[in-house]
């Protein structure tokens, strides 16, 4: 019988497969904080918490094998049988494992995996094939009560016994080995105090510490306390205690102890107080009382919830309408702008301004409303890549330290998502290409651990983000020598190659510097992935590298995809738009300024010379009519400078991106289009591709035109 309808069924398991994610990267954060910090009990409890958690969502839809494999886990991780296992870390993150490939066969509707080697680490855990250490240390931290109870036994003439007893690994029921235990220990005499107490969970419990009073001997309670395949170790210890004195009205012992403000341990160490008047003792009293009494209500008092999950579709559809009115904004602008030419003296002109400003500023705000929505910190891309380096650390055989910083810089949801595979593949080749081996690093010098460090920061409308490591750096004579070997370059161009040239050489597909292929590197996709999605995100990639001493590269992205300030030009007929965070300057030329090098078109500006690239011939339009007056577009393209020459300057515009059918538009020289307030479409250019398209087409390395 189900509780919900399918439609609500599926909503759930959306919700919980989201959830699980989080819970997921939770899992393994704190897996590694475990192989740092084997030890620490809080850090055991936060994957406890989170473990249950897993546990109990999957349960409620129906994922039977993960809850039950998420409870198995459960179970073992205690601070007791947590305690000195350093191997625990490593268990947490092959279970993260394990459960991110359930989750991926429940998406699909596939029979989920087994978890078989899963079970095999928890079994180890429960049952180690070593045996323990045949030490016996018992702590006896009896609580202030528990010691008063030991201390009146003592004080009528009873004698008290610390008593420890280690439970035997084979035993196989340890919940009944510990109620067995306590009957036993209830027969010698008086229970004052026993742990683990009878509501804590009894799964990986190794020793049980008592204290009992009783008028037999040690030999005669050791003796009783010797269970057979159940305890393996039985110690008995005399406990020496003050008798308590009591005033000789007291007959019952009912006069209330002092409060005791310290910590249990402060009972071995008594202090004599002066006596307090009565009245003067019981005020403080009843004020504490009623203090607590007023606290109370407060302990049960609940915050709102501030935090909305909502699905990304609908804050696409709220931006999208956005969108609309920007369109319907430009619209009004040009509507009024002809109302201004045919009536210059109306009056309604003022009015019509104030309205329009008016409009702006509250679009303009709710558009950034809207914007920090889709707006998610850096971290969450981040926060993935410590496994990652870990792992590859691991089977690589090195060290290394990762540092973050940056973190909190804001940057758009699709953004992030898109780049995750970017980031992969650059601390991949971090690790993997760019840090040395420990011996490598000590015999040049260097610590034997490398870095590899991630930064992200804005810069204007775009964020930038930086990978970066201290290892060996990047041979440029290498790389242009594979180039070569390759095909990719021809031998008598590679003298000409500048050094970002030669560097932007490992984007080409098929191209490593890798020695041998393996699992990890070697077949040249890497690095062509990262300049891929860097082209479809209108964004750079830049590398800085110095022998000896490592490489940056420098990842740098548009703020948002959704809507950008631009520049309108008309080239060869056609309108079409430049982000404006790409346009460093416009310049002002004629045609007859213009120079040939190596069938290319070059112009001075100042003390650089600019490529120049022509829309209308990289489109086949051919050469088109020379003008006597020209303006040259100066785009940046990372540490690079080219020139768009444009027949005529149209302004600045907000556009709104609408995304082309390839039906539509066959070239990748234009990433998107939008539409102006008069109706007319606007092709905004993907200037990554014009550059490339400038390189194929001449056939000639050039600066700045080849990817």
């Amino acid at each position: 019988m189900s509780f919900f309808s399918e439609e609500h069924g599926a909503e759930l398991k959306e919700l919980f497969f989201e959830s699980a994610q989080e819970l997921l990267q939770a899992l393994n954060e704190e897996g590694l904080m475990l192989e740092k910090r084997p030890g620490d009990t809080e850090i055991v409890r936060s994957v406890r918490r989170t473990v249950h958690t897993l546990k109990g969502d999957s349960a409620a839809c129906g994922f039977r094998e993960l809850s039950e494999l998420a409870h198995q886990l459960e179970d073992v991780l205690t601070p007791e049988l947590a305690a000195g296992k350093g191997s625990l870390g490593e268990v947490v993150l092959a279970a993260a494992d394990t459960f991110q490939a359930m989750l991926a066969a429940y998406r699909g509707n596939l029979q989920p995996p087994s978890g078989a080697e899963l079970r095999s680490h928890i079994e180890k855990l429960m049952h180690p094939a070593e045996a323990k250490p045949a030490v016996l240390a018992p702590k006896f931290a009896w609580s202030e009560y528990e010691q008063m109870m030991i201390a009146d036994a003592a004080s009528r003439g009873l004698t008290v016994y610390n008593i420890a007893l280690r439970v035997d690994p084979q035993c196989g029921l340890q919940a009944a080995a510990i109620q067995l235990v306590r009957n036993v220990l209830r027969q010698t005499g008086t229970l004052l105090a026993m742990r683990p107490e009878g509501e804590a969970p009894a799964a990986g419990v190794e020793v049980i510490e008592a204290a009992v009073s009783s008028a037999q001997n040690e030999e005669w309670v050791a003796g009783r306390c010797r269970i057979p395949a159940v305890i393996a170790e039985v110690l008995v210890q005399r406990c020496r205690t003050e008798p308590i004195t009591r005033p000789e009205h007291d007959l019952l012992g009912l006069t209330p102890e002092p409060p005791v403000i310290t910590v249990a341990s402060a009972a071995a160490t008594p202090t004599e107080t002066p006596a307090e008047p009565a009245g003067e003792a019981a005020a403080p009293a009843g004020e504490a009382a009623g203090a607590e009494a007023g606290a109370a209500p407060a302990a049960f008092t609940t915050t709102p919830e501030t935090t909305l999950r909502v699905d990304a579709e609908r804050i696409d559809a709220v931006l999208n309408l956005v969108g609309e009115l920007i369109i319907g904004k430009s619209m009004l602008h040009q509507t009024v702008g002809e109302f201004d030419k045919r009536f210059p003296k109306d009056g309604l002109r003022g009015k019509f301004a104030d309205a329009m400003a008016f409009q702006a500023r509250v679009l303009q705000d709710l558009q950034k409303s809207v914007m920090k929505i889709r707006m998610v910190p850096v971290e969450q891309l981040f926060r993935r890549l410590p496994r990652v380096i870990r792992d590859l650390a691991k089977e690589e055989g090195k060290e290394v330290a990762l540092q973050v910083s940056g973190q909190d810089t804001d940057l758009d949801k699709s953004i992030v998502d898109m780049l995750a595979e970017p980031m992969t593949h650059l601390v991949r080749n971090a690790v993997d290409h760019g840090l040395e081996t420990p011996a490598e690093r000590v015999a040049a010098g260097k610590p034997a651990a490398g870095t590899v460090r991630l930064n992200a920061y804005h810069q204007g409308n775009q964020v930038v983000i930086e990978v970066s490591d201290d290892g060996r750096g990047i041979d440029r004579r290498k790389v242009v020598a594979q180039a070569v070997e390759r095909g990719i370059l021809k031998a008598e161009e590679a003298p000409r190659l500048s050094e970002a040239e030669a560097l932007d050489l490992i984007f080409h597909p098929g191209l490593s510097t890798a020695s041998e292929v393996t699992q990890i590197s070697g077949r040249g996709v890497g690095m062509d992935v990262v300049r891929s999605v860097l082209e479809r995100l209108k964004g750079t990639v830049q590398i800085e590298t110095r022998a000896g001493q490592g490489t940056t590269f420098l990842l740098k992205v548009p703020l948002t995809l959704a809507i950008i300030k631009a520049l309108l030009f008309r080239a060869a007929d056609r309108l079409y738009a430049v982000p404006l965070a790409s346009v460093l300057e416009i310049a002002r030329t004629a045609d007859g300024e213009f120079h040939k090098v190596d069938n290319h078109e070059v112009w001075q500006l100042r003390d650089q010379i600019l490529t120049l690239v022509r829309l209308g011939r990289l489109a086949g339009r051919g050469r088109a009519a020379r003008n006597k007056r020209l303006f040259v577009v100066v785009i940046a393209m990372g540490d690079r400078r080219f020139g768009l020459v444009v027949d005529q300057l149209v302004g600045e515009e907000e556009l709104v991106i609408k995304a082309l059918d390839d039906n539509l538009v066959a070239t990748d020289l234009v990433s998107g289009a939008s539409i102006l307030g008069d109706g007319a479409v606007v092709l905004i250019l993907n200037i990554p591709a014009v550059i490339a398209r400038l390189g194929k087409s001449a056939g000639a390395a050039l600066p700045g035109a080849r990817t």
